[in-house]
């Protein structure tokens, strides 16, 4: 593009974004309504509390005494653990797969086939009490805590990850399902008998605030508030008689998912994490959603008694155990937008002075993914001596251009406003993303001075500036290059016409906005460039060349055999890895 062609559509970008706020767009309903509700099996006896392990659905038959697994890659539906006794509900985090078995009274894991006890609760029982405790739903927590419910007793009983036995809740009837927040913050509890909806916030693992009621069902007198679920904006989901009911945080109804049989529990599922998955008296059903939920973390934790990942293991992925001389503070609130929180992964050395501090961005095509698919790259990065926060951002089903854009800049000024606190150096903030979010990083390095970018929300007065910047296999282009042409071709899905809500002729203004390339400047950061040998190493030749003229350090490291995604599979990451601290240690450390 010559030097006249930029200024014009600078112009004119400039003319329209006088007269356009660039606010966030967000969609009607969270439910998607032009897929309608898909039966997917009746291959049980009654189907129960469901999770998502990260590739697959596992769902416990509680009536036909054995575990079952959906892969929807394959749509097979397969028995993962044969005569298991009378389980509940599952729930999968931190690399576990934990089990309610509510024919033994116990808290369990599965590893491998087998399952294996985590707490028994024939202990709770006492001699005025005529009834056994028998677990019934479960949600497990940052630290690997687990709250479940006791329905006949009217209690939630919160195990410590080493094996501890706390009442947390003793003033809800019939409490039933239950679900966390995702900044773990607030517990919320279902009444099977009443149907209602409570909320407690949590002051310390196990122990709770009085119960505050958000909502009720109205659906008729039949009993049956359930199982529940969470989306990653913190919406909640519960089973009613009828049909599943969809409330905000703070209890305004949103939305109802009818069902043509008595719903039980659910969960959200699938690569994308936009299935909501149904058990229900008629087997297993599948709702497509205009929201996301939330990916269970792979973060390995020190828990007793230990367990093996369910995963099939696959020599390539790579290892998200956290070394001993690293920290990690999971959902740190970083920004919120009303009811809806955005969460950061803060991954660090166990080191009292000031270190340089690294944002993390995954990518997804700006419409998938969260701050879970990079947790291997960013406990790497952490164990080179950078402060490192791998963060979520809202994505385009939750919100239009600019706001995901936004949110990094809000990730910037929080850890800057904070930095104290983190033990940063405030003057030394970088940034890495990969795919999507290696565009939203080269965004990051050339737009900090586009006021309409930053947003308002969180430390406004602070620089949002960034001192270096990784890119790895994402387009900085937006107004050209394969972006536009993919806007235009009127072929197949385009993840830019959906994120800007138009094609590049429709919304220059915005494109411009959303172009990196044309904001190069001389205030621009060094950025690096990453790509694998099979995944377009000259996709940001323009790029580079711009910055070259500028004066401005940059190069471009390509990986012998990589595709796209390499960073997040051995051997490529280690390798990356690597080049990444040499760069970033240039600009940040030296």
């Amino acid at each position: 593009m010559n030097h006249h062609l930029r200024v014009a559509l600078w112009m004119v970008a400039v003319q329209a974004l006088a007269g356009h706020s660039l606010v966030a767009q967000t969609p009607t309903t969270v439910v998607d309504r032009d897929t309608p509700l898909e039966h997917l099996s009746s291959d049980f006896v009654m189907a129960d509390g469901p999770c998502w392990d990260g590739w697959s659905l596992i769902v416990p038959d509680v009536k036909g005494e054995k575990v079952l697994r959906y892969n929807p890659k394959k749509k097979t539906l397969q028995t993962l653990v044969s005569n298991s006794g009378r389980l509940s509900a599952s729930f999968f985090n931190h690399g576990r797969l934990y089990i309610s078995d509510n024919g033994q009274g116990k808290l369990c894991f599965i590893d491998g086939r087998k399952k294996e006890t985590i707490a028994d609760f024939a202990q709770l029982k006492t001699e005025e009490e005529k009834r056994d405790y028998r677990p019934n739903d479960l949600v497990v927590d940052q630290r690997g805590g687990v709250y479940v419910t006791f329905t006949p007793q009217g209690k939630v009983i919160y195990v410590t990850p080493d094996g501890e036995l706390k009442v947390a809740v003793q003033s809800v009837p019939t409490p039933n399902g239950l679900i966390l927040s995702p900044d773990g913050k607030t517990l919320y509890v279902s009444s099977v008998a009443s149907k209602k909806i409570w909320a407690f916030q949590i002051k310390q693992a196990g122990q709770l605030s009085e119960a505050r009621q958000i909502a009720a069902m109205d659906d008729g007198p039949e009993r049956g508030a359930d199982g529940m679920a969470m989306d990653r904006a913190g919406n909640v989901y519960c089973a009613g008689p009828s049909g599943i009911w969809i409330w905000s945080p703070t209890g305004k109804l949103l939305d109802k998912i009818v069902c043509p049989t008595k719903p039980i529990n659910c969960t959200f599922g699938d690569p994308d994490m936009r299935s909501l998955y149904i058990t229900a008296a008629g087997g297993l059903y599948r709702q497509r959603m205009n929201i996301s939920g939330r990916s269970p973390t792979m973060v390995s934790l020190p828990l007793k008694p230990t367990a093996n990942v369910l995963r099939q293991q696959d020599a390539s992925i790579p290892s998200t155990e956290i070394p001993a001389d690293l920290s990690f503070q999971p959902d740190v609130v970083y920004a919120q937008y009303g009811d809806r929180k955005l969460l950061a992964d803060i991954f660090a050395p166990k080191h009292p002075q000031p270190l340089p501090a690294l944002i993390v961005v995954h990518g997804g095509g700006w419409h998938n993914g969260d701050k879970t698919k990079f947790q291997a790259l960013s406990i790497r990065l952490a164990s080179l001596g950078y402060v490192v926060a791998a963060i979520e951002y809202r994505l385009a089903d939750e919100a239009a251009f600019p706001a995901a854009i936004s949110d990094c800049f809000a990730a910037v000024r929080y850890l800057r406003a904070n930095a104290k606190r983190l033990h940063i150096d405030a003057d030394r903030i970088g940034a890495v993303g990969g795919s999507a979010g290696a565009h939203l990083v080269g965004l990051m390095a050339s737009g900090s001075g586009n006021t309409r970018l930053l947003g308002n929300v969180g430390h406004p007065e602070t620089s949002s500036k960034i001192q270096a910047a990784v890119v790895m296999a994402g387009p900085l282009e937006m107004l050209t290059g394969s972006v536009a042409e993919r806007s235009r071709s009127g072929q197949g899905f385009s993840n830019s016409n959906s994120w800007l809500r138009g094609t590049v002729d429709e919304k220059p203004e915005l494109y411009q906005a959303a172009d990196a390339y044309i904001q190069i400047d001389k205030n621009t950061c060094p950025i690096l460039f990453m790509t694998g040998e099979f995944d377009n190493p000259a996709r940001n030749q323009r790029s580079r060349d711009r910055l070259s003229k500028l004066g401005i350090d940059t190069d471009i490291k390509i990986y012998e055999d990589g595709k796209h995604g390499c960073w997040n599979r051995l051997p490529w990451l280690d390798e990356m890895v690597s080049d990444m601290g040499i760069f970033l240690g240039k600009h940040l450390k030296e």
